[in-house]
C-alpha cells in the first residue's frame, strides 16, 4: 500500500507510526505542525475497493461522523483528503487499547466499571439514534478510549441512515454481536444497536459471548435462536439487576427490546452497577479466537 504522505498536504499532517490496520486501509499516528497536535489518520487504498458497497461504506463513514460531531462520546473527524488512489480520514487520536483489549487482559470487568462503560456507550448510541443513524457494528473492538478515558465508539463504515419510517436493510455486522433480525434479511431499525450493545455488556461482565459456535454459521444459528442463558458457574457473581437489563436489551422480540434511552434509565445504569433491589425480576474467559470474528459484510 502506498505511504499516505502522498495523500496529505505538506506541512499539514505528517504521518508517523502505524497503529492499526483494517480490511482496506491502515491507521497511522500523525502530527500537525500547525497546532502542535497529534491525531490518527486512516488511509484507505481505493484500488482495493471491489464493489459499489465498499465505496459507499467509505462515503458514509466520513459523512456520518461529521453529522454526529461534536459529541463527547463520538470519535471526532478532523479532516478528510482524497486523491485518485487514496482516501485519508484524520481522526481524533485515542489510546491504543480498545474495550476488547481491556476485557481480554482482565477476563471480565467489575460491574461498576462495566456500568460506567455501558452508560457512555448508550449515550453515544442514543445520540446516533436521535439523528436517525444506526451504527450496525457495535462490538468491543470498535470501542475506543481517549486520553481522559472517555469511551467513544469508532468505525462507522457500516453505519447507515434510517429511511423514513425508521428502517434500513442489508446483512451487516459481526457474528457474535449481530442482531437476529439482521440475519433474517428483514428491514430493521436502531434496535439492532441495542442488541449488540447488550452483547457487549454480557461479554464485559461474564467474559464470554452469550451466543457461541465453532464457526460463523453455528454462531448465526445460536443468535437466531436468541436463547439468552446465564450459566451458573460463569454468572454466579452477576447481579440480578444486570441480568434484568441484559434480558431487556438482548431480547429476540424487537417490539419488546428497550431503546438506548430507556436502557440509560435502567436501575443498573443509574446506580453505577451497584446492587439494587428489583423485586419484580423473573427468576469464562474471552479468547483470542473470539477476536478473530468474521464480519458478515465488512467495510473499512
Amino acid at each position: 500500500m502506498p505511504v499516505a504522505s502522498q495523500t496529505l498536504e505538506p506541512n499539514s499532517y505528517q504521518l508517523l507510526d502505524e497503529i492499526g490496520r483494517g480490511r482496506f486501509g491502515t491507521i497511522f499516528r500523525c502530527f500537525s505542525p500547525a497546532d502542535d497536535s497529534f491525531a490518527a489518520c486512516k488511509v484507505i487504498d481505493k484500488r482495493r475497493l471491489s464493489d459499489a458497497t465498499d465505496r459507499q461504506c467509505l462515503v458514509n463513514e466520513s459523512k456520518l461522523m461529521t453529522l454526529l460531531s461534536p459529541h463527547p462520546h463520538i470519535l471526532r473527524i478532523l479532516d478528510a483528503r482524497e486523491t485518485d488512489d487514496c482516501l485519508s480520514l484524520v481522526l481524533e487520536l485515542c489510546e491504543p487499547d480498545t474495550l476488547y483489549d481491556r476485557i481480554l487482559s482482565r477476563k471480565a470487568l467489575p460491574e461498576p466499571e462495566a456500568a460506567g462503560c455501558m452508560a457512555q456507550l448508550l449515550r453515544a448510541l442514543a445520540h446516533c439514534h436521535r439523528l436517525s443513524v444506526v451504527h450496525r457494528d457495535v462490538k468491543p473492538e470498535n470501542i475506543l478510549f481517549d486520553s481522559r478515558d472517555v469511551l467513544k465508539p469508532a468505525d462507522f463504515g457500516s453505519g447507515a441512515w434510517l429511511r423514513e419510517g425508521g428502517a434500513v436493510e442489508g446483512i451487516v455486522g459481526t457474528p457474535y454481536y449481530v442482531a437476529p433480525e439482521v440475519l433474517m434479511g428483514r428491514e430493521y431499525g436502531e434496535e439492532v444497536d441495542v442488541w449488540s450493545a447488550g452483547v457487549v455488556m454480557y461479554v464485559m461482565i461474564v467474559g464470554s459471548p452469550p451466543f457461541w459456535g465453532e464457526s460463523a454459521s453455528e454462531v448465526f444459528e445460536a443468535v437466531l435462536r436468541g436463547n439468552l442463558r446465564f450459566p451458573a458457574r460463569a454468572c454466579r457473581a452477576v447481579s440480578a439487576a444486570a441480568k434484568d437489563l441484559l434480558r431487556k436489551m438482548i431480547c429476540r422480540d424487537v417490539s419488546r427490546r428497550i431503546s438506548a434511552e430507556q436502557a440509560l434509565r435502567h436501575p443498573w445504569i443509574l446506580s453505577g452497577g451497584e446492587t439494587v433491589d428489583l423485586p419484580d425480576l423473573k427468576g469464562s474467559c474471552i479468547s483470542q479466537k473470539h477476536k478473530e470474528t468474521v464480519t458478515v459484510e465488512s467495510c473499512v
